[in-house]
């Protein structure tokens, strides 16, 4: 079972709500459609841990040196027609394996869920999604690599030509201080991530924290709840959450950001996930 990460929280309410959640640590509760339908359940019981609660600050671009690709390549303005490409793809790619229907096709869903956070036109989105069956067949791949200081990259892909999109990534990764390499999905964890508009209360949060443990399924069903409850999300959607990060020095960050700037820019490349600290 993945975790809930409600993102949205400042510096000072996370400090507040810390000594809460190493309690909550031995807290264990699940979703339940009666928990959504507003009735509360009995307080949880002292038990052991059933998943985890991450909790972090929502990253923005431009506040550090250092700001990480997170989710579908933040929507700059320059390269927004490129993000709503990349959705479009995986939309047509979720309509061909599970079918139209988001109630019964969870992928499909969730991407339908990025989509709206980044504002993609919901014209753009039916289209998509009507031609899938006219489109070439695309399949998906995860890439596992290794970047400047030892840090850990997952690079996602989707493709109508698996041996084209290896040599592009190997030629990237080679020639700018990287390498494809087993072992950095050890480096990260697959979670559920809502991520909200904003300050939330601590009060709000602390009730969050509790009541919202799902697995990358129950998303959908899980935002609609936070709305419900007035809490403003801009997307839902998995995620690869690092749970071990590496420091670089100046030189190494410069080397990184060029690389993954390179790699973002592949055609086939649609997610890019990294394990570097964030500069303070």
């Amino acid at each position: 079972m993945a975790a809930l990460a409600v993102r949205g929280l400042g510096l000072r309410c996370r400090q507040q709500l810390l000594p809460c959640m190493l309690l909550g640590n031995r807290l264990s509760a699940s979703l339940t459609p009666s928990l959504l339908a507003g009735t509360r359940l009995p307080w949880p019981s002292w038990t052991q841990p059933r998943c985890s609660l991450h909790c972090s600050p929502l990253a923005l671009a431009g506040h550090n040196k250092w700001s990480k690709v997170k989710h579908i390549k933040g929507p700059k303005d320059s390269a927004r027609s490129r993000v709503f490409m990349n959705l479009a793809m995986m939309l047509r790619h979720a309509v061909r394996e599970g079918g139209a229907n988001p109630d019964f096709n969870t992928q499909l869903g969730n991407i339908i869920e990025q989509c709206r956070g980044v504002n993609m036109p919901k014209a753009s989105i039916e289209a998509a999604m009507k031609g899938a069956d006219k489109s070439k067949a695309s399949s998906y791949a995860l890439y596992e690599a290794r970047g400047p200081g030892g840090s850990s990259l997952l690079i996602e892909i989707l493709t109508d030509n698996n041996t084209r999109s290896h040599q592009e990534i190997k030629h990237i990764l080679n020639k700018n201080g990287g390498a494809l390499s087993d072992g950095a999905r050890h480096s990260f964890q697959r979670k559920g991530v809502v991520v909200s508009a904003g300050e939330v209360p601590l009060d709000r949060a602390l009730e969050l924290a509790i009541e919202f443990l799902c697995d990358v399924s129950s998303l959908r069903s899980v935002r609609e709840a936070l709305q419900a409850l007035g809490v403003q999300t801009l997307s839902a959607g998995p995620e690869f959450v690092a749970c071990s990060s590496v420091q670089l020095s100046d030189s190494e960050l410069e080397a990184a950001s060029k690389l993954l700037e390179l790699l973002n820019d592949c055609h086939d490349v649609i997610r890019v996930y990294d394990n570097i600290q964030p500069l303070s």
